[in-house]
């Protein structure tokens, strides 16, 4: 039988087999495992599998078809091991919130590289508009442009009272598209807004510590309502978006504006460092680059150094 995942609760897969519509629970052998990847899911939501049906209903997932692309990220900060998020997808979207919580430039641009580095194009929705005074607006503006100056499209919405909601809808409209962001970006409650009668369990900012709290445990895939109207891949919010499987030489291909200074660089090989001649830290002397995206740059190369994440002895 050949199905999709739909669904990944940790110890069952859930598929829907392509002919039919029916779902199947499933499990995978146990030495099945990708090949040259270490990862916490060697089977994830998005893939399309071979099963084999038991008699009792249930089945066994015997091959995966290879993947065009995926997103995926380093399981934990002192790991070598890695985790799929979602693959054969059509879009990305990176649901960020300027307060309450505040999402880093430094996680949205690790996650767009990452994406860059898939071949999966991705947008950047900001949330939680409602929340903005006078004096956050500008902030507001600042984030936007930077984005939109590099290529990206950046939505702005409001979950709570609905504000962008069909903007988006139209991004996603026919495509499949994963949905990533922080704890407590709201992330949950803009699914809810884009499926009515889904009523996915959400949970309220820690007053403490203004960080989201998980109530997505697993990733799931869900229709859009509509014919054609696409897919959404909801995954667990996370802290921090670890890179891996990056060629250090390769890193500056995944900043767009980075990639095309580049060109100019005197040396094909130039890291953008501390080379002589170099175009694009003249461009960031200069302000044509922000100096927020050269950090996350620099955050990156850091993470390909091999010693980085070597357990002490």
């Amino acid at each position: 039988m050949k199905a999709l995942v739909i669904r990944n609760t940790g110890s069952w897969y859930v598929v829907k087999d392509l002919e039919t519509g029916t779902e199947v629970n499933c499990k995978i052998k146990g030495n099945f495992r990708l090949k040259g990847i270490r990862t916490t899911n060697p089977v994830a939501v998005g893939d399309r599998v071979t099963v084999a049906v038991n008699s009792d209903g249930t089945g066994y997932i015997t091959a995966i078809e290879p993947r065009r692309n995926y997103i995926i990220r380093r399981a934990s900060n002192l790991s070598k091991e890695s985790h799929i998020l979602a693959a054969n997808i059509d879009c990305a979207v990176l649901i960020v919130t300027l307060f309450h919580p505040t999402t880093s430039t430094t996680f949205i641009d690790r996650f767009l590289a990452t994406a860059e580095a898939y071949r999966v194009p991705a947008i950047i929705v900001i949330n939680k508009t409602d929340l903005l005074g006078e004096d956050d607006l500008e902030y507001l503006d600042a984030v936007t442009y930077l984005y939109r100056s590099i290529g990206y499209t950046v939505l702005h919405l409001s979950a709570k009272t609905g504000d962008g909601i069909d903007r988006l809808m139209q991004e996603l409209k026919g495509k499949i598209s994963l949905m990533s962001g922080n704890s407590g970006v709201g992330k949950t409650t803009i699914i809810n807004d884009l499926i009515p009668g889904l009523d996915l369990k959400t949970a309220e900012i820690s007053e403490m510590h203004d960080t989201g709290i998980h109530t997505t445990t697993f990733s799931e895939m869900f229709q859009l309502p509509g014919d054609d109207a696409g897919y959404i891949i909801d995954t667990p919010g996370v802290r921090g978006f670890g890179t891996i499987e990056m060629n250090r030489n390769e890193v500056a291909h995944y900043f767009p504006e980075i990639f095309e200074i580049g060109h100019q660089c005197r040396y094909g090989d130039c890291t953008h460092t501390h080379e002589p001649h170099c175009a694009v830290l003249e461009a960031l002397e200069e302000q044509r680059i922000a100096q927020s995206r050269y950090n996350s740059y620099l955050s990156i190369l850091e993470d390909c150094d091999p010693d980085k994440y070597r357990k002490p002895f």
